[in-house]
């Protein structure tokens, strides 16, 4: 679904990505791992077209380098940005609503559907959503995406500043959404969730993939670990 080749990318003269290559299959999750600063925002911007870059990024075969974000999630990408870019003023149920792609109808995904994934959404569906808990907005991204019914969902460091319970909620969640046949490239830097659903794990130092393999693969490689991900 989703072939990334040979990806540069820049932020004004530094030179962030470094020739990444990488592919995510039809209902496989695959997690992109990595310290701060390696490069793994920056690839899913790349993908979305919020950072310029060059090389080959094809979705279903049609190359979507150089369109716009709003053009790449109408093809069925979607994005779970890490700051969550809610609309604090906005109860939850108005939040979701802007999600909607088109009128709804002959979505996968509905108001029904994501309030039961989450109850506690529908709970609060009338509240304003800058007044929710982080776990909560975090569930609120993830749903907005959802709505505009997307066949991949990039999700940027979806656990960051949760509790271990929520952690498990998302892992599960994440489950799920493969379960309908979605696919999902997640962006993590705690390795134990990342490891017990993804499918494939990628590991990026310094703006390059420096890992490729299955997530027992990964285990199998104390030296990849140690170079690039411990701490």
């Amino acid at each position: 679904m989703l072939n990334v080749d040979k990806l540069h990318a820049f932020y004004g003269n530094s030179h962030v990505l470094h020739g990444v290559s990488f592919q995510v299959g039809p209902g496989e999750i695959v997690t992109l791992l990595g310290r701060n600063g390696s490069g793994r925002s920056t690839t899913a911007k790349a993908i979305m077209g919020l950072v310029a870059g060059r090389g080959s990024i094809e979705w279903k075969g049609q190359p979507i380098q150089g369109k716009q974000p709003f053009e790449i999630a109408r093809l069925g990408i979607g994005y779970v940005p890490e700051n969550r870019d809610i609309f604090p003023r906005l109860t939850v149920h108005q939040n979701l609503l802007l999600g909607q792609k088109g009128s709804g109808q002959g979505s996968r995904w509905g108001f029904d559907d994501v309030y039961t994934m989450f109850p506690r959404l529908k709970e609060r569906q009338h509240t304003e959503a800058g007044v929710l808990s982080g776990g909560e907005q975090q569930m609120l991204t993830l749903c907005r995406t959802l709505m505009g019914d997307p066949e991949l969902v990039i999700i940027d460091e979806p656990t960051e500043g949760l509790a271990p319970r929520l952690v498990e909620q998302v892992g599960e969640t994440l489950l799920a959404l493969k379960s309908r046949g979605l696919s999902v490239l997640l962006i993590e830097q705690k390795l134990h969730i990342a490891m017990a659903i993804a499918d494939r794990a990628l590991v990026m130092g310094h703006g390059a993939i420096v890992f490729q393999g299955t997530p027992d693969g990964l285990r199998a490689d104390p030296d990849a670990r140690r170079e690039w991900l411990e701490v």
